[in-house]
């Protein structure tokens, strides 16, 4: 399969540094427009990834996220937002990022070089054949991703992908490819741009859907949401008082009774 880094084309953009800023931002956002059109033409491969990560997780497993640079932090983002969103535990959705936590504020020199670690980095994790694994690599070449993918497959395990390359290696990898074909970034060659946008709407999209099909959502309300702030917990009151018919002083007292929403709403229909 031919294979085009279309990431790394030249920017049709010349001569930045003569822009004003006015022209810049103008420019920059009249390519951030196209990203959504894009994403919604790899809605048929996200849905194959999002069914399995469902029936994962379902049954047990748990959905990791192995990437390097600002693919591997916009796993951890995804995943370190689940909890507090969904009130699920810190440990259903992992991102794991090339160089370790250490990795997320500051590169690690050749970290994504390494194609066993990512296999290793799992293994620490207990991997298992009920988990599933999506390798986020912008580029599609990344060693770390598409190794740890590798490692995956000769093990059973399912495995995805978010890649902005169209038949790149770590599509040719992973079991369900996720191909967001985003083009030539602004600044050539500079993937925390469109692909970091493209990837970030992909991710928001598998888990969002996940956990509304585990039940985690009621309505649109994020009924299971840690209450670990005033202002959620603000929240919280005015969700309860939108489920049933009670005053915001009585829907506190139900939530500071029960300590969520979904407890709160479920306790008072028994009572009624």
């Amino acid at each position: 399969m031919t294979f085009t880094k279309t990431t790394e084309q030249a920017s049709k953009y010349e001569h930045l540094e003569q822009m004003s800023v006015h022209e810049l931002l103008i420019n920059i956002n009249n390519e951030d427009k196209t990203v959504p059109d894009t994403v919604e033409k790899a809605i048929p491969q996200i849905e194959k990834i999002i069914e399995q990560v469902i029936l994962k997780l379902k049954k047990g497993g748990r959905l990791f996220y192995i990437g390097a640079g600002t693919s591997g932090r916009l796993g951890v983002v995804d995943a370190s937002e689940c909890p507090p969103t969904f009130g699920v535990s810190f440990d259903l959705v992992v991102g794991i990022i090339a160089g370790g936590d250490t990795a997320i504020r500051r590169a690690v020199e050749n970290a994504e070089d390494d194609p066993d670690q990512a296999w290793l980095d799992l293994q620490a994790k207990n991997i298992t054949t009920k988990d599933v694994v999506i390798g986020i690599a912008a580029s599609g070449t990344t060693p770390y991703v598409i190794g740890g993918l590798e490692m995956c497959n000769a093990n059973g395990i399912v495995t995805g992908s978010i890649s902005c390359n169209a038949g790149s290696p770590l599509s040719q990898t992973a079991q369900f490819p996720v191909d967001v074909v985003v083009g030539p970034e602004f600044i050539t060659g500079s993937s925390r741009m469109k692909a970091g946008t493209a990837q970030k709407l992909v991710l928001n999209m598998i888990t969002t859907a996940a956990m509304i099909q585990l039940g985690k959502v009621k309505g649109n309300k994020m009924v299971d949401m840690q209450l670990s702030n005033a202002k959620l917990v603000d929240r919280g009151v005015k969700m309860i008082m939108g489920l049933i018919p009670v005053s915001y002083d009585e829907a506190n007292v139900l939530l500071d009774k029960y300590g969520s929403v979904r407890k709160a709403f479920e306790n008072y229909n028994l009572q009624e």
